[in-house]
């Protein structure tokens, strides 16, 4: 199945690479969404019948995000992951119950290969999208790959990180804008480079992760999550392909992440919102 944006500039978006993605007509904004981390299978089957639920009224296209590890934390006794095998098994049976499809990310080269037997996206972290074994790995699986761009890199130098996927075979990436940093303890969103990277791949707004504020003295990355709906709306607007949004039904005592995740009680008024706007902004 493809899906032509009219707004992509001729690209075709590469919805038609993932497994049971649904409502792909709609001329919605495509939705990445769930928890930071998989903590464990009631919380990640939970989080997913609520976001399909969501999704399906509003007919967002819609992929089950969770990390089945997390490698990159501050401090050494952060969580970083129930097992691996666990946490995949746990993102396969989310895909089996509710017929959706999967992303997650991975850190190193030997990640790919295993990852791809139980999930449909994978995602390279914004601190490792120059890492080139690691790209091409991704890549050599045949599955879509998404690029979180570098906090420290241009949008312009993102051109260079598709290239690597498209060179290895793969036809299927995606870019993901996850801010810029802003000082030692911020970040800000640069929508200027929403086009530039549309034109290298379709792209998507990291809203969640764009309001951390990393290197806190305390070792636990702070947040904004009081700024969600001003960056997606924004986003929307800027004509993003897609939307990256971390969820939980308890994010104060989220395993990773807590401070900048949305609480999955006001994720349906946020897309509600967000779908409004995006019909708005296509009949310009």
């Amino acid at each position: 199945m493809v899906y032509l944006h009219r707004n992509f500039k001729g690209f075709i978006m590469a919805l038609q690479n993932i497994p049971n993605i649904k409502h792909v007509n709609s001329d919605n904004f495509f939705l990445l969404c769930g928890p930071c981390a998989i903590e464990g299978e009631d919380m990640a089957l939970r989080i997913a019948e609520k976001v399909i639920s969501i999704t399906d009224k509003l007919e967002i296209p819609y992929v089950f995000k969770g990390s089945f590890k997390k490698a990159n934390r501050s401090r050494i006794d952060s969580f970083t992951g129930i097992g691996n095998e666990k946490a995949l098994k746990i993102l396969r049976k989310v895909s089996e119950t509710f017929n959706v499809p999967t992303v997650t990310d991975i850190h190193e080269a030997s990640d790919a290969a295993m990852a791809a037997e139980y999930v449909d996206v994978l995602q390279i972290p914004a601190f490792l999208v120059r890492q080139t074994d690691l790209v091409v790995a991704a890549a050599e699986t045949g599955k879509t790959v998404n690029l979180k761009k570098g906090q420290f890199m241009s949008p312009e130098a993102m051109k260079h990180a598709v290239q690597k996927v498209k060179d290895a075979g793969n036809e299927h990436a995606w870019i993901t804008d996850r801010g810029t940093m802003f000082g030692y303890q911020d970040m800000i969103v640069d929508f200027r480079g929403i086009p530039t990277m549309r034109e290298y791949a379709p792209t998507v707004l990291d809203v969640t992760h764009s309001l951390q504020q990393p290197n806190q003295s305390v070792g636990v990355t702070g947040g904004r999550p009081d700024m969600i709906e001003t960056i997606a709306r924004a986003g929307v607007v800027n004509n993003v392909d897609g939307l990256f949004i971390e969820t939980h039904f308890d994010p104060a005592n989220a395993k990773s992440d807590g401070a900048n995740m949305l609480h999955l009680d006001i994720l349906e008024g946020l897309l509600t919102n967000l779908t409004a706007i995006r019909k708005v902004v296509t009949n310009f």
